[in-house]
């Protein structure tokens, strides 16, 4: 087994103190810290930890090796970090990706202001309507929105956006306002299937989350058509607070349902999870989290229709 492996699951039981604990912060399950242990005991011959099933301490031999343990792991950073250049200019080529409308609406001028600023670094982006696989795919760099289920990656909360229920003036006065989400049934629905790929509309419901389905009278895998066809007066369509903030502002779109909106979801910028993070990635996040955060705040409308002030997104 990898002797540095070894090393550092000691080191993160020992920060941590417990086989699980230590295993999700290396990402590997409790089994496989249990056999690093092992494996490492048995290579030396001596017993690093004492562990029944409440407790668990380290042994005198342990605590020396721990020491020791530390000092190589620091070394080998530094070497790494040295053979990267760290404090180096960032260059090479990046990879970022995230959804089409975010890309156009938010993302687009940052790209260009990043590349003005680091000219040794050359950009690939990459929007597409769905999640993608970070490691599996060579992506160094993603915009996620909405809560994030791989644990893997490492996150930087930018802001916040609103799922909404939005319809034009005009076929509102045409067909009337839903007053409640089983009205949804009665209306004609513009689906943008980003949004609502299994046909259904999350809504607050005494303190939680229920959901309306509905059979859309139009059904389309681009945000920017679907939110095109709501203000021609088509139907109702489902959109996220950033893509509708300037037909809002105008009055072209309104809310619906307002009183049952669902509360704001978190927008993160994630790359995968690595011991040294290359100057260019960091560069990228560095330079970008900030005025995504200030573009969010530019672009967020509440449920009302009303801009908020200052303060920062959550």
């Amino acid at each position: 087994m990898d002797r540095v492996h070894e090393m550092e699951v000691l080191v993160a039981i020992a920060d941590v103190g417990s086989f699980a604990a230590a295993g999700r912060r290396l990402h590997i399950s409790p089994p496989a810290v249990t056999r690093a242990v092992a494996s490492l005991e048995a290579r030396l011959g001596v017993r690093l930890l004492n562990r029944t099933t409440r407790s668990l301490s380290m042994t005198e031999a342990g605590v020396r090796f721990l020491e020791t343990a530390r000092s190589v792991l620091a070394g080998i950073e530094a070497a790494e970090k040295e053979a990267l250049g760290e404090m180096a200019a960032p260059q090479g080529r990046l990879t970022v990706t995230t959804s089409f409308t975010f890309g156009r609406t938010a993302l687009a001028p940052i790209v260009s202001e990043f590349l003005g600023a680091h000219p040794q670094v050359s950009l690939s982006v990459l929007l597409i309507d769905r999640t993608v696989n970070l490691v599996e795919e060579g992506i160094d760099v993603a915009v996620r929105i909405g809560p994030l289920s791989d644990s893997s990656l490492i996150a930087r909360r930018v802001g916040q956006v609103r799922r909404l229920l939005v319809a034009s003036p005009k076929y509102l006065d045409r067909r009337g306002w839903p007053q409640n989400p089983s009205d949804l049934k009665l209306h004609s629905i513009i689906a943008f299937t980003g949004l609502v790929a299994n046909r259904k509309w999350g809504y607050l419901d005494r303190g939680g989350v229920a959901y309306q389905s509905f059979e859309p009278r139009l059904e389309i895998n681009d945000a920017a058509t679907a939110i095109a066809a709501a203000t021609a007066g088509d139907g109702i369509t489902v959109a996220l607070s950033y893509m509708v903030a300037e037909q809002l502002r105008s009055g072209a779109l309104v809310p619906v349902l307002e009183p049952v909106t669902p509360p704001p979801v978190p927008v993160h910028l994630v790359h995968p999870h690595n011991r040294l993070v290359a100057p260019k990635v960091r560069a990228f996040i560095d330079f970008a989290a900030p005025k995504l955060s200030r573009r969010l705040q530019e672009l967020a409308v509440d449920p009302l229709g009303e801009t908020p002030g200052a303060e920062a997104p959550g």
